[in-house]
């Protein structure tokens, strides 16, 4: 319902802005050229999302594979150890670890469709051992913070809209992304881990 409103908001306003350089200005290509605006970024759009279609397919692919195969079991048991440090209040081999470890390596890299479902059934799986219904466990909130700084080790969907708009070099962000999503969770990381007690060492 809010989206509705946001959408009319802009709507509105792009309409409002298009009468008073016709009314004030003179400007007799404003509405055309808001049209010709309008269809030109919708196809834009369109072929963007057929781009991401093949990549998200691949890599959505590979971890269902993983998934179904048992890898991802395999790999929670390894990163364990260190699940266990920033989320002790789960305990060891809870059901939420693969969930988790899925979310986090879809979102390093940036495949952020595919992230989501897993971090909805980590989310679920943590509700369910949470003794706080109503309220955000510190497992919940140390997994939303990693979610919100999304470390991004390659970044897979931003390449593809730079190819797709025609960008020389659509890797040349490869270096400020990785070092700006790092910034920001280990500043993430660190505030949760004091603020929760949680000892990194």
């Amino acid at each position: 319902m809010a989206l509705n409103y946001i959408w009319i908001f802009f709507f509105v306003v792009a309409f409002v802005i298009g009468l008073v350089k016709l009314i004030f200005f003179g400007d007799m290509t404003i509405f055309p050229q808001m049209m010709n605006s309008t269809f030109d970024m919708a196809k834009t759009g369109f072929e963007i999302s057929l781009g991401l279609t093949g990549v998200l397919t691949l890599w959505m692919g590979i971890m269902k594979i993983g998934e179904k195969g048992g890898v991802v079991r395999i790999f929670s048991r390894m990163v364990g150890p260190f699940f266990n440090k920033l989320f002790p209040s789960l305990g060891k081999d809870h059901p939420a670890h693969g969930s988790i470890m899925m979310n986090i390596a879809a979102n390093m890299l940036n495949l952020d469709n595919a992230a989501t479902p897993m971090g909805l059934k980590a989310m679920k799986e943590m509700q369910q051992s949470n003794p706080s219904q109503d309220t955000a466990s510190d497992a919940q909130i140390m997994f939303l913070v990693l979610n919100a700084s999304g470390l991004t080790i390659i970044p897979i969907s931003i390449m593809v809209y730079r190819a797709q708009l025609g960008a020389v070099n659509p890797s040349d962000i490869f270096i400020p992304i990785l070092l700006a999503t790092f910034c920001s969770t280990l500043a993430g990381l660190m505030a949760v881990a004091w603020h929760q007690k949680i000892n990194l060492l």
